[in-house]
């Protein structure tokens, strides 16, 4: 019968697991030590370890992410002062939108009133025209309404 050695097998995995997650922690505090660029790639290329091994360690997932946001750079540049619109320049510009909406919102009604008369003048025309009549091939057309 051979040897039981599941007690060496399992002491050695032990080994492995708590030296790949010394080197996790080792790479993290070099990485935060000279403001490197933590990412989970980062930093599994710094340990040598897999990137799915350190999405599966909550804690290590945790301060990664952590130092990420940290030393995360802004997308956009803050505005320098002399370029920001000033309170008087921003209302000036509403204002000016307002105007314009207002502007639109007539000419939409002129122009459906006008629609509306060119729709009632064309069904009076065709009304006058003759007697027409619904039939299976022909049918009038719909009465539209102002919009």
């Amino acid at each position: 019968m051979p040897a039981d050695n599941t007690d060496h097998i399992v002491a050695a995995a032990r080994q492995r697991a708590a030296a790949t997650r010394r080197r996790a922690t080792a790479a993290l505090r070099r990485m935060d030590t000279t403001a490197a660029v933590i990412t989970f790639e980062t930093v599994a290329r710094e340990a040598r370890v897999s990137r799915s091994w350190l999405y599966n360690q909550p804690d290590l997932r945790t301060e990664i992410e952590r130092l990420r946001a940290r030393h995360r750079i802004p997308a956009t540049r803050p505005v320098p002062d002399r370029q920001r619109a000033s309170e008087a320049s921003l209302l000036q510009r509403l204002q000016a939108a307002t105007e314009r909406n207002r502007q639109l919102e007539s000419e939409n009604r002129e122009l459906r009133h006008a629609l509306a008369l060119a729709l009632g003048e064309q069904r009076a025309d065709q009304l006058l025209s003759g007697p027409t009549r619904d039939t299976p091939d022909r049918k009038s057309s719909a009465v539209i309404g102002p919009c």
